[in-house]
């Protein structure tokens, strides 16, 4: 132990004469572990969100879009609209597959909203049925949601989300107010959990539910409706179950086997599959930087040390003459080649926490940590140190005090 701790200080000693040097090297290794620790903080966070966001959608979904729809990366683009899906369509859907537990026509349309002096210039207004919750996987946090009989009877209600009841509303309570949808006064009878942004960039918070008879007859009166939630029994179902869907809308829309769909069947695993992949690819970048940091790291230690060994050639050579074992000097010199690694892995351990937090923060992200990111960067600032030592280290054992005295 005495051997070790006086190689110990003879190292520290020798990099505080060699300071920008040493805090050179260290900045290589900070960089490679602050990298690869945020970046794998931030692949479990965002694969945490990704989860989350599927359990938001609804269970076993697939949506039906009227027109054609186009899926580009983590969104879903609208090409072209048509104005064929129906009610009775998803009724057909309900009854033509085994595969389906249930569905939940909708419709949508932007309006203004205003209550007394406060106007919302753009608000999502959705027609919906009483199913929309169960299917879409919705709740109500205060009143009630729509009901069969507010639909039935063309009712004028309204369930607000969250982003519109703080600003129409502010600390006020909304159950029972009256607001302008348009031109249509509709009384709020409750007002829905905060959900966030969902997969299409869309805030689920700043939307409008009213019973979908009433959007249909009094809002935009039309017959045709934008898109059909289905509720698939079984994930392992959804591609049959997608399958079932297109043969029924062709046959009830009378499309030839020449023509194209005047619909869309948007199978909702496979946009999170997309957005999964491009994170996976953001994550893999993210490694590789990490891994160049360390390289670079490595080669900033190992040209330090070599630099010392050269400059410390006497102070070597006396130490061999005087009965230093070679064992000694290799010890010392990998005590400090790995004295700058772990300097440099623990100040990135640090700063890369308060940076994670930091951005999941901004980002509204799940605060998750990686323990393996965290094992890996500790063991590859480890490995950097040793590796970039046993080099210098060899060298320094080859200096003999004959060489040394003589010159």
């Amino acid at each position: 132990m005495k051997r070790i701790r006086l190689n110990l200080r003879i190292a520290l000693r020798s990099l505080l004469n060699f300071k920008l040097r040493t805090v050179l090297a260290v900045m290589g290794v900070f960089l490679g572990t602050f990298s690869l620790i945020v970046v794998s903080n931030l692949s479990e966070s965002l694969s945490l969100k990704t989860e989350q966001e599927a359990q938001s959608l609804g269970n076993n979904l697939l949506i039906v879009r009227s027109g054609i729809v186009r899926t580009v990366g983590p969104r879903t683009r609208l090409l072209s609209e048509a104005a064929t899906l129906t009610i009775e369509d998803s009724k057909a859907i309900a009854q033509g597959s085994g595969l389906i537990n249930d569905v939940a026509p909708a419709g949508n349309r932007n309006y203004p909203v205003r209550f007394e002096n406060v106007v919302l210039k753009s608000v999502l207004v959705v027609g919906v049925t009483p199913n929309y919750t169960a299917v879409r996987n919705f709740r109500v946090k205060e009143g009630r949601f729509i009901s069969d009989q507010d639909n039935r009877n063309l009712l004028k209600t309204a369930v607000i989300g969250t982003n519109v009841a703080e600003r129409l509303f502010g600390t006020r309570n909304p159950i029972g107010k009256h607001i302008l949808l348009s031109r249509v006064s509709c009384q709020v009878v409750g007002v829905m959990e905060e959900k966030g942004v969902d997969i299409s960039g869309m805030d689920q918070d700043n939307q409008i539910f009213v019973p979908l008879n009433t959007f249909l007859r009094r809002l935009v009166n039309q017959d045709y409706i934008s898109s059909i939630s289905v509720q698939v029994v079984d994930e392992s179902a959804i591609p049959a179950a997608k399958a079932d869907i297109e043969n029924i809308l062709r046959q009830r829309h009378g499309i030839r086997k020449d023509q194209s769909d005047d619909f869309t069947v948007i199978d909702m695993k496979d946009v999170l599959a997309l957005k999964t992949q491009a994170m996976s690819m953001i994550s893999v970048l993210g490694r590789v930087s990490a891994t160049v940091s360390f390289l670079i790291g490595g080669l900033g230690i190992l040209s330090i040390m070599i630099l010392i060994v050269n400059e410390r050639r006497v102070e070597i050579g006396i130490r061999r003459a005087v009965g230093s074992r070679k064992r000694d000097i290799i010890l010392q010199f990998l005590l400090e080649s790995s004295f700058i690694s772990l300097s440099g892995g623990s100040i990135g351990v640090i700063l890369s926490m308060l940076a994670s937090i930091i951005i999941f923060l901004a980002a509204k992200l799940p605060f998750t940590l990686s323990p393996a990111g965290h094992l890996f960067a500790f063991l590859a600032s480890v490995s950097v140190g040793i590796l970039a030592g046993i080099y210098p280290s060899q060298k320094a054992t080859k200096i003999q005090p004959m060489d040394v005295i003589r010159s």
